[in-house]
C-alpha cells in the first residue's frame, strides 16, 4: 500500500500527460495486472474500474459528513450552550475552533501515516476516533460537564485530521483518469453536507427552553443520535471499506504499485512543495478563502441574532443554505474541470466572486429583511464554499508529479490557521464594533487573495 503514496499516483490528474483505458469487464487474473519488460517498463498493464468505488467514495462521504456535523454543531446554537454550560461566547467558538488547532499539529504525521498505512487504516482510525467522541459527548449533558463536552469535541477534532486530506487519496487509488475530480468532489460534497445538516438539525432538535432539565434533555438527543450514526459508519468501515481495487484504474497507479519505497522521501516531497513558488502563493490564498469561510460558519449565529432576535432556526437555515449553494458550486466546479482542465482561469475567476458575495452579504446583513440574507449568503456560499476542491485540485496540478495527500494537507493547514486568526479577530471585531465592520474585516482579506490569485497565475505564465 506504501507504494501507490509515490509520485506517479497524481499523473491521473494529468489527462494530458497519463490516460489509461479502463474496462467495466469480469475480474482479470491476478497475473496479467502488470507485465514488465527487463528494464523495469510496463509493456501490458491491465485495468479496470470497478463498481465499488461509488460505494468506497459515498461511505467515505457518510462518515465525512458525521464528523463535519460535529464541528458547528456548538457554534449554531452558541447563546443556547452557554447558558447551559455556563461559559461565554468565547468558550463556545472554541468548540469550533478546535477543529482547526488540532488539525495543525497532526497533520503531517497523519499524512505520513496514509502514506505508510494507506487507506484502510486511516479510515478505520478516523471512524474510531469519530465514534469515541459522540459516546463521550452523551455522557456530559450536565452543566458541571463542560470539560467532558469538550474531550468529546477534541476527539471528533482529532477524527477529522485522518479525514480531511483523503479525497483526493480516494480518487486516484480507486478512479478513473476522466473520473478524478468528480470524484474527488463527491468526497468534499460528504463534508460540506455535514456541515449543513450542523446548521439546520441542532436548532430544531434543542430549542431555546428556559427549563434546564428539558434543555438537557433535547441536547442528549441530538448527542445521542450522532453516536447511533457514528457507530454505524465505524461498523461500515471496519467490514466493507477496502484498501484500493484489485486491479488499478489507471496506468499511473498501475507504474505506482511496482515503485519500490526506497525511492520516496516524505521529507523531501514537503522540502520540494515549499520550494515551489506557485504552490506556495496557493496555499496562502486558499488559506485566505477557507479561512474567511470558517470564520462566517462559526460566528455567523451571533451575527444573526444580533439583527434578528429570536431567529436561532433561521441562522440555521441560513448556514444551511450557503453550505448547499456551495455543494452546487463544488459539484460544477469539479465536472468543469474534468471537462476543460482550465485550472487556472476557473481559479481566479471563483475567488474574485468571493470576494464580491462576501461585500454584498456585509452590506445587507442588517437591512432587516431575512430574505435578503437568504439570497445574499447563498451566492457567497456558492462561491466561497465551492471553491473548496478547486483549490484541491490546482494544488494536485500544481505540484505534479508529488503525492496528493501532501499537497492537500498543506492547503488544509493553511486554512487552519487563517480559520483561527480569523475567528477570534473577527469576534473581537463584531463584540467592539458591530457585524458590518467584523464581515468588512473579512472582505480585506479576500481581495488580497485575490489579488495574490492573479500574481500566482502572472507568475505561472511567465515561468510557462
Amino acid at each position: 500500500s506504501f507504494c501507490m503514496a509515490l509520485w506517479p499516483v497524481s499523473a491521473e490528474f494529468k489527462c494530458f500527460k497519463t490516460k489509461g483505458s479502463a474496462v467495466d469487464s469480469e475480474d482479470v487474473p491476478m497475473e496479467h495486472k502488470i507485465r514488465l519488460n527487463q528494464n523495469g517498463d510496463d509493456t501490458n498493464q491491465t485495468i479496470k474500474l470497478y463498481k465499488r468505488r461509488w460505494f468506497i467514495v459515498l461511505l467515505f462521504s457518510s462518515y465525512s459528513l458525521c464528523n463535519s456535523f460535529q464541528w458547528i454543531q456548538y457554534g449554531i446554537i452558541n447563546n443556547i450552550f452557554m447558558r447551559f454550560y455556563g461559559v461565554e461566547s468565547f468558550t463556545i467558538d472554541w468548540m469550533s475552533m478546535i477543529y482547526m488547532l488540532t488539525y495543525i499539529p497532526f497533520i503531517f504525521p497523519v499524512t505520513w501515516l496514509l502514506d505508510k498505512k494507506g487507506l484502510r487504516v486511516i479510515a478505520l482510525v478516523a471512524t474510531a476516533m469519530n465514534c469515541a467522541g459522540t459516546w463521550i459527548k452523551v455522557t456530559s449533558v450536565r452543566p458541571n460537564l463542560f470539560a467532558v463536552t469538550m474531550l468529546g469535541q477534541f476527539c471528533c477534532s482529532l477524527a477529522q485530521v485522518f479525514i480531511l486530506g483523503m479525497p483526493s487519496k480516494i480518487a486516484s487509488v480507486w478512479f478513473g483518469s476522466e473520473e478524478v475530480s468528480t470524484a474527488c468532489s463527491i468526497g468534499v460534497f460528504g463534508n460540506q453536507l455535514g456541515i449543513a445538516i450542523g446548521f439546520l438539525v441542532p436548532p430544531i432538535l434543542v430549542p431555546n427552553v428556559e427549563d434546564m432539565d428539558q434543555l438537557a434533555y433535547h441536547i442528549s438527543i441530538m448527542f445521542y443520535i450522532t453516536a447511533g450514526v457514528a457507530t454505524l459508519l465505524f461498523l461500515l468501515v471496519v467490514m466493507v471499506f477496502q484498501e484500493r481495487p484489485e486491479l488499478p484504474p489507471t496506468q499511473a497507479q498501475a507504474t505506482a504499485r511496482c515503485i519500490s519505497p526506497e525511492q520516496y522521501s516524505y521529507t523531501a516531497s514537503i522540502l520540494r512543495l515549499l520550494r515551489n513558488k506557485p504552490f506556495l502563493l496557493l496555499i496562502l490564498t486558499y488559506g485566505l478563502n477557507v479561512g474567511c469561510f470558517y470564520a462566517v460558519g462559526t460566528l455567523l449565529n451571533r451575527m444573526i441574532i444580533e439583527h434578528y432576535p429570536g431567529e436561532e432556526l433561521n441562522a440555521g437555515r441560513i448556514g444551511l443554505t450557503i453550505i448547499i449553494a456551495g455543494m452546487v458550486g463544488s459539484l460544477i466546479c469539479g465536472i468543469w474541470l474534468d471537462r476543460t482542465k482550465t485550472y487556472k482561469q476557473t481559479t481566479l475567476t471563483v475567488y474574485l466572486m468571493s470576494f464580491v458575495g462576501m461585500l454584498v452579504y456585509a452590506f445587507t446583513l442588517s437591512l432587516g429583511h431575512l430574505w435578503v440574507v437568504f439570497l445574499t449568503a447563498g451566492a457567497l456560499g456558492f462561491f466561497m464554499t465551492g471553491y473548496l476542491p478547486l483549490g484541491f485540485e490546482f494544488g494536485v496540478e500544481l505540484t505534479y508529479p508529488e503525492c496528493e495527500g501532501t499537497s492537500s494537507g498543506l492547503l488544509n493547514c493553511s486554512a487552519q490557521v487563517f480559520g483561527i486568526m480569523f475567528t477570534i479577530c473577527q469576534g473581537k471585531i463584531i463584540d467592539n464594533y458591530g457585524t458590518l465592520a467584523g464581515n468588512i474585516f473579512l472582505c480585506v482579506f479576500l481581495f488580497i487573495g485575490s489579488v495574490l490569485t492573479g500574481k500566482d497565475l502572472f507568475l505561472m505564465m511567465v515561468v510557462v
